[in-house]
């Protein structure tokens, strides 16, 4: 039996939704394998988290905890945190310099997809097209005629490290733009301004499933909304259609990019990249290494789509996170 410590919480505006990941592969796993202990990461604390909601706090220095009055070190880790410290590469670079296994990529995976920016120029020479964007770190003027030059109107002005849509606005106009400066500064000092791309936004899985590159079926997204935001992403606000309504032809075009995008990267474990589809041709928005994981979220869609159970998913990630030890 492995005992496996679920990573949960962190410390940005995802913390709620990563909780929600974070209890469904707690309650997925196979017990007959694994012995699971849910692990809050927030802030102040690093604490286990017994059924009945007791905390016994989280020894740094190996990664273990005491629980009435023994000492449980864990065989892996399973990485359910969105945002940071779980998904832009700092718990990634601890554990591995504990030499703790875990299912997520390694810490230079991490930080640079958290970093939509650096990815999309690593991606540029390989021929990813992107949308046209325009980059500002706080405290630079902001010189609306420029960026309106360079990206056009309308525009998505997007948090540079962030997730789950937070801080990210659809511009319209000058004042519009200004305002969704201000809003994205609220989730990080780095912002990038995309220019609008009008077409299908496609959301890709991309794992190694069983020693193989898999790329799960694709899903189509509706928002009711003006684009895909917080909202439409967790408030129901949305359709996400697996497989999605586009032609066979379409389909292997995306999964070729993006599993290509997946081995320029040499990423590992889970991932899952949004594309939009301009006349048939995939435009890359970007990429998330810890997508969610509850039973509504896209990937389990997609796996399930793939006739993969989520406890044989989990099962997966971390049998391959322990070969890999």
């Amino acid at each position: 039996m492995k005992h496996v410590a679920i990573i949960m919480g962190g410390y940005s505006s995802e913390y709620k939704i990563s909780l929600l990941s974070g209890n469904v592969v707690y309650q997925s796993l196979d017990r007959s394998k694994y012995v699971p202990y849910r692990i809050h990461l927030l802030k102040d604390k690093w604490v286990f988290v017994t059924e009945d909601n007791r905390e016994f706090p989280i020894d740094k220095n190996d990664f273990s905890v005491n629980y009435l009055g023994q000492k449980i070190v864990f065989d892996v880790v399973f990485n359910a945190i969105h945002g940071s410290p779980g998904e832009d590469g700092l718990i990634q670079a601890y554990l591995e310099l504990i030499h703790m296994p875990h299912t997520s990529c390694g810490f230079y995976q991490a930080a640079l997809t958290m970093n939509k920016r650096d990815m999309l120029s690593v991606l540029k020479p390989y021929g990813i097209k992107t949308a046209i964007s325009y980059y500002l770190n706080q405290g630079d003027y902001i010189d609306t005629e420029a960026i309106i030059q360079k990206v056009g109107l309308p525009c998505f002005v997007k948090p540079n490290k962030s997730g789950s849509s937070f801080g990210i606005s659809k511009a319209k106009t000058t004042e519009e733009l200004l305002t969704a400066i201000d809003k994205a500064y609220l989730e990080d000092n780095e912002i990038i301004i995309e220019s609008f791309l009008e077409g299908t936004e496609v959301s890709v899985g991309v794992i190694n499933y069983r020693g193989e590159i898999k790329v799960l079926p694709i899903t189509e997204i509706v928002s009711e909304n003006d684009f895909f935001d917080y909202e439409a992403k967790y408030l129901g606000k949305s359709q996400e259609i697996t497989p999605a309504r586009i032609s066979d032809e379409v389909a292997k075009k995306i999964a070729e990019i993006a599993k290509k995008i997946y081995i320029i990267l040499k990423m590992e474990g889970f991932s899952r990249s949004e594309f939009i589809l301009v006349r048939d041709e995939p435009f890359l928005l970007e990429m998330n290494t810890i997508p969610g994981m509850t039973n509504e979220s896209i990937l389990p869609q997609q796996a399930r789509a793939a006739d993969i159970t989520l406890a044989e998913l989990f099962d997966n990630a971390i049998v391959l996170a322990l070969e890999k030890s």
